[in-house]
């Protein structure tokens, strides 16, 4: 039997879980196919083994979008009974999204689980990725031109949801602070799929079988297709997860020099309020890369309209970098944030706050007047 086929040994688990034996409580993500299945047996077999491990509850969410689930979120159920874990079902309700399905799903999957785990106390949310689904993310960023961040695919450990500001500076697993926040936690992302089917098979445990895994309207299932034709040409799941973890080594200098950046041009510590200024000659000095990351970072800190897009961040720094060049001043505003040049500063603040556009339409309103003139003098 090959290592690609062996079931994950009970040594193996102990280290794969060795980091989250200090948590009160895990929350595991289980769908009731394969790969989240054997999530919960190696799990609890885990924790049968160390009486100071933390307290299982599985949760399974029904996204309303199959008869099946139903029956499969049941069949999870009885298998976390046999195994002594405590088991949950979340439901997906309301209206389902007629574009972008599975995207929208899982951001409402994670947002349930992520809630179930605040009602549980519990720090830590574990999901079963492999080094597959790591190879496919990958090749998924790959075919949207993703930057470094991207390429570098998933982590083993990331936040889940941070609900306040101030947790974001100081969170870790199993120190939220005081504001609870949530980690996912992927211990199998160095683990084939193929080792947690033969844990099943030797266990004598069946699973569901979801067919939108294979689904041709679907991306990733589309990509996973290609992923033999790849393999017999040397870039198989291993390749594609060593490319990921070069990578994130690279991405972790990277920010370290732009953090570095940060407190040399700033003119004052940053806060959740702002504004943010920079030397505008220091800053016009930085290697681009730098540069595009530690504009995102700022903006990301004082703008209130979520991640910002890499695509027009770039057109942001592109316009900024001529800007500078020809000595002209400069104010755009992205993702909720203004940045203003002028002189040897740079400032990124928070942006007003948008008028309302039906007392724009209105000629006799305030903003309908203010509207009205800045058309009259701008020529427009």
């Amino acid at each position: 039997m090959s290592i690609a086929e062996a079931p994950v040994s009970d040594a193996e688990a102990d280290l794969l879980f060795a980091d989250l034996i200090d948590q009160s409580a895990l929350v595991l993500a289980v769908s009731g196919g394969p790969d989240s299945t054997a999530l919960m047996v190696l799990a609890a077999r885990w924790r049968k083994r160390h009486r100071r491990a933390p307290k299982l509850i599985a949760v399974t969410v029904d996204h309303g979008l199959r008869p099946e689930a139903k029956r499969e979120a049941a069949a999870v159920k009885r298998l976390a009974a046999r195994l002594g874990v405590a088991h949950r079902v979340l439901r997906w309700t309301g209206a389902k999204p007629t574009t972008a399905l599975q995207e929208k799903a899982r951001e409402a999957r994670y947002r349930l689980i992520a809630a179930a785990a605040g009602r549980a106390r519990a720090a830590c949310v574990l999901t079963a990725h492999t080094i597959d689904d790591q190879a496919e993310t990958v090749l998924i960023r790959l075919t949207r031109a993703s930057g470094l961040t991207g390429l570098a695919g998933m982590a083993r450990v990331r936040p889940l949801f941070l609900p306040a500001p101030a947790a974001r500076a100081n969170a870790r697993p199993g120190h939220p602070g005081p504001a609870a926040s949530v980690f996912l936690v992927r211990p199998f992302l160095e683990i084939p799929k193929s080792r947690l089917v033969a844990t099943l098979r030797a266990a004598g445990i069946p699973c569901a079988d979801d067919p939108s895994n294979r689904d041709p309207r679907f991306t990733r299932a589309r990509l996973r297709a290609l992923m033999p034709a790849l393999a017999r040409e040397g870039l198989d799941a291993h390749r594609f997860a060593l490319l990921a973890q070069r990578i994130r080594r690279a991405e972790a200098a990277i920010e370290l020099a732009v953090g570095a950046a940060a407190s040399a041009l700033s003119a004052a510590p940053w806060s959740a309020a702002g504004p943010i200024a920079f030397d505008a000659v220091r800053f016009a000095g930085l290697p681009a890369e730098m540069a595009l990351r530690l504009l995102g970072r700022a903006i990301t800190q004082v703008g209130n309209e979520g991640p910002v897009q890499l695509g027009k961040l770039e057109s942001l720094a592109d316009a900024l970098a001529a800007a500078q060049a020809g000595s002209a001043r400069f104010r755009r505003t992205l993702a909720g944030a203004v940045l203003t040049l002028q002189r040897d500063r740079l400032t990124i603040e928070r942006a007003p706050a948008r008028r309302n556009r039906r007392d724009s339409a209105n000629p006799e309103s305030p903003a309908g007047r203010k509207a009205r003139k800045a058309r009259f003098t701008t020529g427009r």
